[in-house]
């Protein structure tokens, strides 16, 4: 289903990303990389002024990606969006603060989700702490990535932290080029569009739309954006972790089992066991979140 793919029109990406159409300062499309964040991370590591908030960098093939918890994440040419954002997140040129910092994965979910639900006519949902999954099966994982705060110049005042978001969305793989048994891709979910210059605009617009919203409230995610919800509550409306029983594998070999009942103010997942105790599991914790088959559900990707 990957053979003779249109590749990316960059031209069509900038104007439909570029001001007036969209909030990007800076888009690159490039045929090949080895990974879109470790560019990025690079970039805003050396403080490259030439890369400010809100750039984002695309390409067609990406050969040497690592998702969460260091897992490799490669992609035949034209077959996956593939994007980095940089954010360099700041309100009235204050930094947010660090609690703030493990929402960005969440907010670029919910604009997929979003985005994917207008533009293809499918149901996607969020599970925790960062992918998409279509029908119970993976279609987007999501990595944010910290780049720490780097000295200043002139000044010595240190710039504050920045922020590579990467996301890889499955749009034309078949069930055999799909890496798991638990994956699955937009063609196979009979997709209304597979047409990423349409698809990519519609999230990464979204994207830069909820970013600018939660950097207004300084990263408060329990404060209200101006739809009235803030931006758990958007989680939480989106997320098929929550309601239901969940086996969470932590470091070490332990397990976890119980009801996932929300999100605190950090974007960590409570679950509550059998014993009635509630307990707070943050994304660094987890090495794998599944559904409890217990629970009469199908497992999750």
């Amino acid at each position: 289903m990957t053979s003779a793919l249109p590749p990316l029109d960059a031209s069509s990406l900038r104007a439909a990303l570029l001001a007036p159409s969209g909030a990007y300062a800076r888009v690159d499309v490039v045929p090949e990389t080895g990974s879109t964040n470790a560019d990025l991370m690079a970039a805003a590591a050396n403080d490259d002024a030439g890369w400010p908030d809100l750039s984002v960098l695309l390409t067609d093939s990406q050969v040497g990606g690592r998702g969460r918890l260091d897992r490799s994440w490669t992609a035949p040419a034209g077959s996956s969006m593939i994007s980095s954002v940089l954010l360099r997140p700041t309100n009235r040129g204050a930094a947010l603060p660090m609690r703030a910092y493990g929402w960005f994965s969440v907010l670029a979910a919910i604009a997929l989700v979003d985005a994917l639900a207008a533009e293809t006519g499918t149901q996607p949902a969020l599970k925790w702490p960062n992918d998409v999954v279509l029908n119970g099966r993976k279609i987007s994982g999501i990595l944010a990535q910290l780049v720490p705060a780097q000295p200043g110049a002139a000044s010595g005042a240190p710039t504050p932290p920045a922020v590579v978001v990467g996301i890889g969305t499955n749009v034309h793989q078949s069930r055999a080029q799909l890496p798991v048994d638990t994956a699955t891709s937009l063609v196979l979910e009979g997709a209304a569009t597979l047409d990423r210059h349409i698809l990519l605009p519609a999230f990464l617009n979204r994207f830069a739309a909820l970013y600018a919203q939660f950097c207004a409230v300084s990263g408060d995610a329990s404060a209200p954006l101006p739809g009235g919800l803030s931006v758990r509550a958007l989680a939480t409306g989106r997320m098929a972790t929550l309601g239901v029983g969940v086996r969470a594998e932590l470091p070490g070999g332990q397990m976890l089992t119980g009801l996932a009942e929300g999100l605190d103010a950090d974007g960590s997942l409570l679950i509550r066991d059998a014993a009635g105790t509630l307990h707070t599991v943050s994304a660094g914790d987890v090495v794998h979140l599944r559904r409890d088959a217990s629970d009469g559900g199908s497992a999750y990707a």
